[in-house]
């Protein structure tokens, strides 16, 4: 699959979602915007996405593809990714996800809501 700025991303997202479930693969989203976020920032921005692209066995992206991650994903412009954008990001990166993300949503925030309890 091809972002809007031509960089391609593999489509692993379905294959997660039906492994893990729901509640499973957002855990899942959420652990990697921790493991790639700027703890001082509190959001994903160049560096740290650079500098932790191995662990999502990204190393041998480009500048300008990271900078293409960041740019695509930034929805508020701030020049990083918070985990909305992050999660948002994802989905859009992954066709058949998109397909079934009315449902998906509404899962999501079911989930997000038990966190508060916890």
């Amino acid at each position: 699959m091809a972002s809007e700025n031509g960089v391609v991303f593999e489509d692993f997202f379905p294959a997660m979602m039906e492994k893990l479930g729901t509640d499973g693969f957002m855990k899942e989203l959420c652990n990697g915007f921790r493991l790639l976020v700027d703890e001082e920032k509190g959001v994903i921005t160049f560096e740290s996405l650079k500098r932790e692209s191995g662990l999502l066995g990204l190393k041998d992206m480009s500048d300008e593809e990271v900078m293409c991650m960041i740019r695509e994903g930034d929805l508020d412009g701030d020049g990083g990714l918070n985990e909305m954008e992050f999660c948002t990001l994802m989905f859009r990166l992954s066709p058949a996800l998109m397909k079934d993300s009315t449902q998906l949503l509404a899962e999501a925030i079911s989930f997000d809501e038990s966190r508060l309890f916890m």
